[in-house]
């Protein structure tokens, strides 16, 4: 286990690196100038260049790539053209509240999903299946940018129950905050809800077919001892591998969820460097996404083996 998870940690350098060349290229293709948003369009020639000559950016692009890698290999994600702060700062700030939008998305998301697929996999080709694969289909196919516009519009504005955009403050009470996590929280958990359904409800229909299963019902067990003390826990492996993609994909996919609530987190941090050509911002935010993507992957492959030791890890990052 530990060699694994040493080579993982290895791994994950190249991994890194690749992803920094991405973005390195991609946010140079973006139109625009970054020295020239920053000093809007009244700003004179002369003026421009020299901004540019004080961020760097007359410099040719081999070597502004060579001085970020250079950063990178020091940890170092680089210093914002318009924040005025360094990235590690911003991320400081930003991530937090997309770990807290991200955390009730996945609890809304498990908690209704998990017990609806294994509902759907009790009463698999009735009219309950029917209606919690319908309804799965639906959330995996809505567009979470049309879906948080229509709970702004029914929610806040024609009921007037829920603030449309912002953040709580927690220092002013606990509800007023969890009033203004609702909403987004919600939209966010769409699609893995729908994805848990689905994926429990697979995975209990081939555990509930085993021959163990049928021994535990013609020993008289409880139904319900059968499907949570033998069932869930054999089909939790492929639950636990959704888990880790939805858990990566929350932390880096709120984008349009957090613009569209004004959530003051890391999709909107990317959003509003996009907006203003702050590649450095751009470049640090995606490689700590990246990272975090392969860590919490890392995490649930040693999950694996404490849920069922009869998994091994080759030196891969596989099972078997």
């Amino acid at each position: 286990m530990g060699s694994f998870i040493l080579k993982r940690l290895i791994n994950l350098i190249p991994t890194l690196l690749v992803v920094g060349i991405i973005v390195f290229v991609i946010t140079r293709m973006i139109p625009g100038d970054p020295a020239s948003v920053m000093l809007g369009p009244q700003a004179s020639v002369e003026d421009v260049e020299n901004l540019r000559e004080e961020l760097g950016l007359n410099k040719s692009l081999p070597l502004q790539f060579v001085s970020y890698i250079a950063d990178l290999a020091q940890l170092n994600l680089g210093y914002s053209y318009s924040y005025s702060e360094t990235v590690f700062s911003l991320i400081a700030e930003r991530f937090p509240n997309t770990v807290i939008l991200a955390i009730a998305a996945l609890l809304i998301a498990a908690l209704i999903g998990i017990p609806a697929g294994i509902l759907a996999a009790r009463k698999q080709n009735t009219i309950v299946d029917y209606i919690v694969m319908l309804i799965s289909l639906i959330g995996v196919s809505m567009p979470i940018f049309w879906l948080g516009v229509m709970l702004v519009l029914f929610f806040s504005v024609n009921l007037g129950w829920l603030p449309a955009t912002g953040m709580g403050n927690i220092e002013e009470g606990l509800w007023p905050f969890v009033r203004h996590l609702i909403l987004p929280a919600c939209a966010l958990a769409t699609i893995p809800m729908a994805t848990f359904a689905r994926i429990t409800r697979s995975s209990m229909l081939e555990v509930i077919s085993q021959d163990y299963i049928k021994t535990a019902r013609s020993k008289g067990l409880k139904e319900y001892l059968v499907i949570g003390k033998h069932a869930f826990k054999n089909a939790l492996t492929p639950i636990l591998t959704v888990l880790g993609m939805q858990i990566s994909n929350l932390l880096g996919g709120a984008v349009l969820t957090e613009t569209i609530f004004s959530w003051p987190g890391m999709g909107r941090l990317i959003v509003e460097a996009i907006d203003k050509r702050d590649f450095v911002v751009v470049q640090g935010t995606v490689i700590f996404i990246a990272f975090i993507f392969v860590l919490v992957n890392l995490i649930v492959d040693v999950l694996y083996k404490v849920v069922n030791p009869k998994v091994n890890l080759d030196s891969n990052g596989g099972k078997k």
